[in-house]
């Protein structure tokens, strides 16, 4: 048996050795051989306190049993921004905080539960990346372009408008056009794991769609009150097309490809992290993950781009302004003069000048930001307004049809979307933004107008 076997069976990177040299002493005398070899591996990992006297597997089981009795490190401390966050949040941010490689960390206003890390937290990590700290939609991202159309426009064409939206994106977990989309992303190189050779093919059927869960496309009216050397643009008005989405099934692919990875490899005494499983960044399949996540993140921007290229030429408009960034992904930063894997969940990058876009709901404005570089944030802000109820709940307690009819008398016409996206489902924004004035300021006001977001029920995690 090999190492990569023996990691397979599930045994702890820290107990790898000691079952190598139990299999070699048990092969040398004869006592244990072929199939018989991964069978009693099992069988020690099972229960390691009834092997502690075998001639060849006792110091296996022993190394087991010691992992078994470490406890995991205290927990670092994490800064908080903004009160209304529930427990759940907090609770599953302490646990991420207990990780051995944990060095820094935050928790941004908009947070709440999600899987592992909360969305919303912000955890910078020594040499060490976490696949579901990272997120299931990797590189999931906001773009707004801004338009060389007249602002009245949007009102007195608004058909032409929803058309380009129909047409130039689709929805839902399975979602692709019916003709494949041209890219430079994918001529890059998919074989690098073999993980993203095999998604290649679905990637490229996926591209420039949407998803689902939070995802969205919008005409909207931007606002700018000052001068933005950033955008380039002079005060006033724009025609500006918002969406966000991020990596799609590939995405989605790669982070449980990858968690399950490193759940396989988690030692004993560090079994309660679960989806926190990390991967050191010096493994092979740390690295394998580390240029998957970027090749997403690539990929991401690519949706977008097509998105904004196809539905802007619909509209026969030219695109002459845009701001985007990730806000699920992991970054190597420097910070108090040591290099950080600073992974952002749900989490905007903030550092100083660095421009990025927050959402609101459909009904509520976005806003383009200009970080402010906070050191005790990880240079991070809010990505969102952040759900404050769950999808299951929303759906038992909003009539569609209903919040549809309002929301087009409040001067938002919305395509096709769900209960489950209603705009009371989220936190305020300007109550979110107004608990973050340390971290970002304002520059622009987007306001929607026309939204079009998945409306089969399905959910994306962000």
């Amino acid at each position: 048996m090999n190492t990569s076997q023996i990691r397979k069976l599930g045994v702890p990177e820290d107990c790898v050795a000691a079952a190598v040299a139990a299999i070699r002493s048990a092969v040398k005398s004869g006592a244990c051989r072929g199939a018989e070899l991964p069978r009693q591996i099992s069988a020690v990992l099972e229960r390691p306190a009834e092997h502690l006297t075998d001639a060849h597997f006792g110091s296996f089981a022993a190394a087991l049993v010691a992992a078994c009795d470490v406890a995991p490190s205290e927990p670092i401390a994490y800064r908080v921004w903004g009160d209304e966050i529930d427990a759940e949040a907090h609770a599953q941010m302490r646990q991420a905080c207990r990780i051995p490689a944990a060095r820094q960390a935050a928790l941004m206003p908009d947070a709440h539960l999600g899987y592992g890390l909360p969305i919303g937290g912000v955890l910078g990590c020594e040499n060490t990346v976490i696949p579901y700290a990272v997120g299931v939609d990797i590189a999931c991202r906001m773009k707004l372009s801004v338009l060389d159309t007249a602002p009245e426009t949007l009102d007195r064409r608004h058909e032409m408008f929803a058309r380009a939206l129909e047409q130039g994106t689709c929805f839902g977990v399975g979602g692709q056009h019916a003709r494949r989309q041209d890219h430079a992303v994918m001529d890059q190189n998919w074989s690098m794991t073999r993980v993203t050779r095999d998604l290649k093919d679905r990637a490229w059927k996926q591209l420039g769609t949407s998803g689902s869960g939070n995802h969205f496309v919008e005409f909207g009216l931007l606002t700018l009150a000052a001068p933005a050397a950033e955008l380039d643009l002079e005060p006033g008005v724009y025609v500006a097309l918002l969406s966000h989405s991020g990596s799609r099934g590939a995405g989605a692919a790669v982070c449980s490809a990858y968690s399950e990875i490193a759940k396989s490899r988690l030692p004993a005494r560090y079994a309660e992290f679960g989806r926190l499983a990390w991967l050191d960044l010096d493994s092979e399949a740390g690295g394998e993950y580390w240029a998957a996540m970027n090749l997403m993140g690539d990929y991401a921007a690519a949706n977008h781009e097509v998105i904004h290229r196809l539905v802007s030429a619909l509209l026969g408009a030219t695109i002459i302004a845009g701001v985007e960034n990730h806000h699920n992904f992991a970054w190597k930063e420097q910070h108090d003069g040591r290099e950080l894997i600073v992974h952002r969940k749900g989490a905007t990058p903030a550092g100083a000048g660095v421009v990025g876009v927050i959402p609101g709901t459909m009904a509520d404005p976005a806003f383009v930001v200009r970080g402010k570089g906070q050191a005790a944030s990880l240079n991070s802000a809010a990505h969102g307004a952040g759900r404050c109820m769950s999808r299951t709940k929303a759906r038992a307690l909003y009539n569609w049809k209903s919040v549809r009819r309002d929301l087009a008398k409040q001067g938002v016409r919305v395509l096709s979307a769900g209960a489950d996206e209603v705009p009371d489902v989220y936190k305020k924004i300007e109550t979110v933004m107004a608990s973050q004035q340390d971290l970002v300021e304002k520059i622009a006001r987007f306001d929607p107008r026309i939204v079009k977001m998945c409306d089969d029920g399905s959910a994306a995690e962000d």
